[in-house]
């Protein structure tokens, strides 16, 4: 019989708050996390704004001499660790170390760190290229910094599937737990791509809002006045446990992970195919490994990530698995903006608050619903509270990636 997993620790960071506990009372209060870019001159670039991380001192979780070995995607992974850790109790102990394990992704890794050495390298030659240049950047130090820092010597992966990596991270360790391969799991995601080249990329592609006199009504999923997704950066890591030991040394659970989900859409490296397919089987896939029915999901934090086609497609494929059912849905990446490969472990996050607190989140600058999508409850503007027994979270990547997981309102 499979073991079952619960979550025990949360840790978020992003463009509305730098803990758990502040992301989510902004994140009920309708808070946008989007203005105008500060991490570099983005004067000549047609996209402006962005959802940066505020007021974040990395010397707060770093010593100063580590910082150069490491990529501020790395940074804003330990720091949502830490608070995650904290939450949870947990202690890693030479008794226990060997069970528990790190799977922390991300869509991008250390842009910010390959511009700087590209920089380095132009400008002084190949002696000016740091020698932690490598170990900063690379997507799976992340997860090794983690390792290192709390002696966790179990698993120890880094997913890289665009912006379904985190979602893919949780889901992975839940089964890993799952098996017996490991007792605990720190996973997630983050994301630090607010750099020239991470805003100067997406916005070539037309795929990022250009609503720069106006940047905390930029990302408004399903308005028909959507132009495009806004970029954001931070982390999210969820502690994963399993239940025995977390109930045998008095954890606080917050819920139960239950399900999870993967399909791939077969069909364009950038756009989800046209009837919402691959969506509709990701989600679908989730709800029969949890062993419930669409009707006993009661909120979907959805991809939902303010494009044109996307919104439309995420909704189609929402209908499709649920029916005649009008379950509750809100993008909150109307408030925190897309955190690429971060986004899934962010919304994870604010999944289970969503059913601890029994509050679903909103969809913020939702003033005239899309045609396309009439007929759905995309929480509107404002939180609500509501009873949810199980929720779902979906995450779709570039490629025609997916993944949904499947929590649980805890009660013993």
């Amino acid at each position: 019989m499979a073991r079952r997993v619960v979550i025990t620790g949360i840790g978020l960071i992003c463009g509305v708050g730098n803990t758990s506990g502040e992301v989510w009372s902004n994140i009920l209060a309708g808070k946008s996390g989007v203005a105008s870019i500060t991490h570099f001159d983005a004067s000549l670039f047609a996209c402006q704004i962005a959802a940066e991380v505020k007021n974040f001192d990395p010397l707060n979780f770093i010593e100063k001499k580590e910082l150069k070995k490491m990529g501020r995607f790395i940074h804003l992974a330990l720091a949502a660790t830490d608070e995650a850790m904290k939450m949870s109790g947990l202690q890693v102990t030479p008794a226990n170390a060997e069970r528990v394990g790190v799977h922390i992704g991300s869509g991008i890794g250390g842009f910010d760190v390959i511009e700087r050495e590209h920089r380095n390298l132009l400008e002084g030659g190949p002696r000016r290229i740091s020698p932690f240049f490598i170990p900063a950047a690379i997507i799976n130090l992340a997860a090794g910094h983690v390792s290192i820092r709390w002696g966790a010597k179990g698993p120890n992966e880094a997913t890289a599937t665009a912006c379904t990596t985190s979602a893919h991270a949780i889901g992975d360790a839940f089964k890993i737990i799952q098996r017996g391969d490991a007792d605990v799991m720190i996973a997630g995601g983050t994301e630090a791509a607010i750099t020239p080249m991470g805003v100067g990329g997406f916005a070539s592609m037309r795929a990022l809002s250009t609503r720069n006199d106006d940047p905390v009504h930029s990302s408004r999923p399903w308005d028909k006045d959507r132009d495009g997704f806004v970029i954001g950066e931070g982390s999210g890591i969820l502690i994963l446990e399993e239940y025995e030991m977390a109930k045998a040394r008095g954890a606080n659970i917050l819920a139960e992970i239950v399900g999870y989900g993967m399909s791939a859409d077969a069909y364009h490296i950038t756009q989800p195919s046209e009837d919402g397919d691959g969506g509709f089987r990701v989600m679908t896939n989730a709800i029969r490994d949890a062993k419930i029915t669409p009707n006993d999901i009661g909120y979907v934090n959805a991809h939902g990530t303010s494009t044109p086609v996307g919104d439309v497609l995420e909704a189609r494929a929402i209908r499709r698995c649920f029916g005649e059912y009008k379950v509750p849905v809100s993008s909150t990446k109307s408030m925190t903006g897309h955190l690429l490969g971060g986004a899934g472990g962010l919304e994870a996050g604010l999944t289970v608050l969503a059913l601890r607190e029994q509050i679903l989140p909103p969809t913020i600058n939702l003033e005239s619903q899309d045609p396309e999508t009439e007929g759905m409850d995309f929480v509107p503007n404002h939180s609500r509270k509501a009873r949810v027994d199980y929720a779902l979270s979906n995450s779709f990547g570039f490629g025609g990636t997916n993944g949904s997981l499947v929590f649980k309102r805890w009660a013993e």
